[in-house]
């Protein structure tokens, strides 16, 4: 590679390209679970900052120097030094996706690559994770593109908006560089705000949001535009040293339990700051001098193509191998330097310094748009490659009734509902009418079904996995004359404890003030039936912090005990559903590639998947009585994953909508008598 440093342009920096280095050693260490460095996806961060820097410094001393900016040359320029590695990697991708994910799996890539291609898929992912039902798939190998989504958009953005704010102004570069800063420090604070609020409201899709990140863009563009002074050696070697010990400190001391980015990514994007501004103040700081080593520069130069070849190797590994050891995880990243080297120094390095690209933007950016239709082709390429399978209506699929016939595990189906490749389109009422208080929401949402005027009156009561019973229970209360109200909220099991939501990352205040409103509400109304379930599995706080096991078990229980109680004394009926077994693996994922093989995507109902403390909670309160569905999910218990032609899981632990339906008659026979 010392052809490629032989000819850096006027003004490069070479410690900014080894500082690139230390951003992807810190990420593959973090993906390689090392235990060292849970933090390590800061180096994330740290590439955020040094793009905004790059760019921004690039666009004003071009403003500066000519009174404007070349658009079609400065996006031709992106489009070639990033899309055709990208191509490159997607059309990899879905090749590997077809020989080695189920067809289920392999459409919800497809997606996954469209949206990369477009660079939008960050916002796709932000939208998975508050979609409570999800994929319900694990492992998407283009998650880690997110970063580059925003970049690109960032990318997008960034010139015109220098170049509106710097207009009035381009025959003075002072006031040029003084508009820019100020445009530059409002979008940076308005942006950290954001972040700080909606970090702490929803944890998940702020990682992804291009609004939560730019700031740290709008932060190397600052100092891009900040008078630098001099500094001694001595002083400015301190800051760079004090700047990459902030990195480090970050990658060392967060993991995946810190909530980020919020003020928490302010000490990687601030050290990765104090490193470029000694650079820029001594370009013989101890820092600097240590990044321009050769090694570290050229590990620097192809942090890019590493970085997008070592995640799609690790998920990939895992799909062909099972789960990955830390030993493993570590060899595959290594074997990722491979492709990453060959890519760079055959796709990357000699597009980037194609001269006809170079003097013909144009030709730049339809390249660029070539590679994106071919990754975009190639995803659709993968969603016809999948198989079909006849899709049965309602009324063909017999469901839990067929156990009353034969109980026999059904071996292998041709026909079936949900199509296995699309379950989450199979929906019930009460969920398209938005009835499942979503996570941030504390208000609960009655909704009314059967005959709103009933003095029979009926409720359903808990979070997701109440409201998986609906379809069922809805065909009682149209067949008896209830009044069935729904209260469901997501996440937020029927118990009087502190919970701790994972999505949020947080304990899930919301639940408690959402439970409290919706059992005074059932106190107003005085049914005659509550009919009560809820995920037991779930992690409460004690002392602020999540446990789990024995500890959360009786906080559950007794917890449980308390709402039990409390609804009893309203003197309904109430009747606890037992909640269900969890499938170790996505079943409409396994069902899609095992249509001959059903049996592979059974599971045994065993005292590690199976929770008694709704058991134990309902046995302890006088008058309320216990329906436990498993002998019509897991018959001598095996759980199945198709019934009579239904899948049975939607997910892992959710019941499909068109197999619930069908355990009407069932529970028909085991409620208490309700009026009828």
């Amino acid at each position: 590679m010392s052809a490629e440093a032989g000819r850096e342009r006027p003004g490069f920096r070479p410690d900014v390209e080894g500082l690139r280095a230390v951003a992807i050693v810190a990420v593959l260490l973090c993906h390689a679970g090392l235990r060292f460095v849970p933090g390590g996806f800061v180096g994330v961060d740290v590439f955020f900052v040094i793009s905004g820097f790059l760019i921004t410094r690039l666009l004003i001393g071009e403003i500066e120097r000519t009174g404007s900016l070349n658009l079609l040359r400065f996006y031709g320029y992106r489009m070639k030094r990033l899309l055709p590695l990208v191509a490159l990697l997607l059309v990899a991708v879905t090749a590997l996706s077809y020989l080695l994910f189920s067809p289920r799996r392999s459409d919800i890539v497809s997606g996954e690559v469209i949206a990369s291609a477009l660079y939008v898929v960050n916002w796709r992912f932000a939208e998975q994770s508050v979609d409570y039902f999800g994929t319900g798939v694990e492992g998407s190998p283009v998650e880690h593109l997110w970063s580059l989504a925003v970049e690109e958009q960032f990318y997008l953005v960034w010139p015109l908006l220098l170049l509106a704010v710097t207009s009035p102004w381009r025959r003075s570069p002072r006031a040029v560089r003084r508009s820019a800063a100020v445009a530059v420090g409002l979008a940076g604070a308005a942006s950290f705000a954001y972040c700080l609020t909606y970090t702490q409201q929803a944890p998940l899709p702020a990682y992804f949001s291009t609004l939560t990140r730019a700031w740290e863009l709008a932060l190397g563009g600052a100092i891009a535009l900040a008078p630098v002074p001099r500094l001694g050696r001595g002083l400015a070697g301190a800051l760079g040293v004090a700047g990459l010990a902030a990195i480090a400190i970050a990658a060392v001391a967060f993991s995946s339990r810190t909530p980020f980015p919020g003020h928490a990514a302010l000490l990687p994007t601030l050290g990765t700051a104090a490193v470029i501004v000694a650079g820029s103040a001594s370009a013989g700081a101890i820092a600097g001098r240590a990044l321009s080593l050769p090694p570290v520069r050229h590990v620097g130069r192809i942090s890019y193509a590493w970085y997008l070849w070592h995640w799609p190797a690790l998920v990939f590994a895992a799909a062909a191998a099972g789960p990955l050891t830390m030993a493993q995880r570590v060899l595959v990243i290594a074997g990722s330097w491979v492709p990453a080297e060959l890519s760079h120094r055959y796709v990357e390095w000699p597009l980037r310094r194609a001269r006809q690209l170079r003097l013909h933007p144009a030709r730049a950016l339809s390249l660029g748009l070539g590679c994106s239709a071919v990754a975009t082709l190639a995803a659709l390429a993968l969603v016809l490659s999948e198989p079909s399978v006849t899709l049965l209506s309602q009324d063909q699929v017999r469901g839990a009734t067929a156990l009353e016939s034969d109980p026999r595990l059904q071996e292998r189906a041709s026909a079936l509902r949900p199509d296995p490749v699309h379950p989450e389109e199979d929906r019930s009422r009460m969920q398209d009418d938005g009835c499942l208080t979503k996570l941030e929401d504390d208000e609960p949402k009655p909704c009314i079904y059967g005959f709103s005027g009933s003095r029979t009156r009926v409720v359903l009561f808990g979070d997701s996995l109440a409201m998986q019973y609906f379809p069922a229970i809805d065909r009682l209360a149209d067949r008896h004359g209830w009044r069935l109200t729904g209260l469901t909220k997501a996440g937020c099991p029927p118990v009087a404890a502190p919970v701790y939501n994972h999505r949020l990352q947080r304990e899930y205040t919301e639940c408690a003030r959402w439970r409290r409103q919706a059992l005074d509400l059932i106190e107003e109304q005085r049914p005659e039936t509550v009919i009560v379930s809820g995920r037991m599995a779930t992690p409460v706080v004690d002392g602020g912090s999540p446990v789990e096991g024995s500890v959360a078990d009786a906080m559950l229980r007794d917890g449980y005990a308390e709402v039990l109680e409390r609804l009893r004394s309203t003197g309904a009926r109430v009747v606890v559903i037992k909640d269900l077994p969890r499938s170790p693996r996505n079943v409409p994922d396994c069902v899609s590639e095992s249509l001959d093989r059903l049996r592979d995507c059974a599971f045994e109902r065993t005292a590690e998947n199976s929770s008694e403390v709704d058991r134990e909670a309902a046995a302890g309160v006088r008058g309320v009585r216990l329906v436990d569905p498993a002998p019509m999910v897991c018959p001598q218990d095996l759980c199945r994953a198709v019934i009579g032609g239904a899948i049975v899981f939607r997910d892992y632990d959710h019941l499909t909508p068109t197999f619930a339906t069908t355990l009407d008659r069932w529970f028909d026979r085991r409620l208490p008598a309700v009026s009828r």
